[in-house]
């Protein structure tokens, strides 16, 4: 599986973005994906996640009301709608696929249980 992502970039406060996160067919919807983002000096933080199973979705309660994950199954991506954005949503974002785990595991496990990772986008928010 490989991940392809795209969509960051710079915005001012309050301002809106979409991150996209292409992938290979995985040959079955048994997966799930996460977006992450990193902040030097901290740790991974998740932030969104879907499964492709039954499309069910979870948010970490910092971008709740705020971020918003879909799929398009015709293009096999994944976005991630972010408005209202703030200073502290500055970082690097990562989107990262696992087979076969439930949602309210994926953001705790190590990076390397996942299998495979995106390339990565800064968004960069400021006043």
């Amino acid at each position: 599986v490989q991940l392809v992502e795209s969509g960051g970039g710079s915005v001012q406060t309050g301002g809106s973005l979409r991150l996209s996160c292409r992938t290979t067919e995985f040959g079955h919807d048994n997966y799930a994906i996460g977006w992450f983002r990193k902040v030097p000096g901290k740790e991974r933080e998740g932030i969104a996640a879907l499964s492709r199973k039954d499309l069910s979705t979870f948010y970490a309660d910092s971008v709740k009301g705020r971020f918003t994950i879909s799929t398009d199954d015709a293009k096999n991506t994944v976005h991630l709608q972010m408005n209202n954005l703030r200073a502290e949503d500055t970082a690097a974002y990562y989107c990262a696929v696992r087979h076969a785990l439930p949602l309210i595991y994926l953001w705790g496990i190590p990076e390397t249980e996942f299998d495979a990772w995106g390339q990565g986008t800064e968004v960069t928010v400021s006043s």
